[in-house]
């Protein structure tokens, strides 16, 4: 396979230079600082402890039915 290049008929343009300044100043603007941090208390969820419930952990003899054939 061969490599080919092309040549341009027409001349090129000098303002793409321009437009590059441009285009970097927009990019530098939108993404050229970093988002605030955030801090480790706000990335944790919690929740107050519930009473324990004994009538949940009470044995049914029933419930193996219930649950695997159920």
């Amino acid at each position: 396979m061969t490599h080919r290049t092309h040549t341009h008929d027409t001349p090129r343009d000098d303002t793409g230079a321009a437009d590059t300044a441009d285009a970097a100043v927009a990019r530098r603007q939108r993404f050229g600082r970093l988002p605030e941090r955030i801090r480790l208390q706000d990335t944790v969820e919690t929740k107050p402890a519930t009473r324990p419930d004994p009538a949940r952990d009470t044995y049914h003899a029933d419930e193996w039915l219930i649950r695997y054939c159920g």
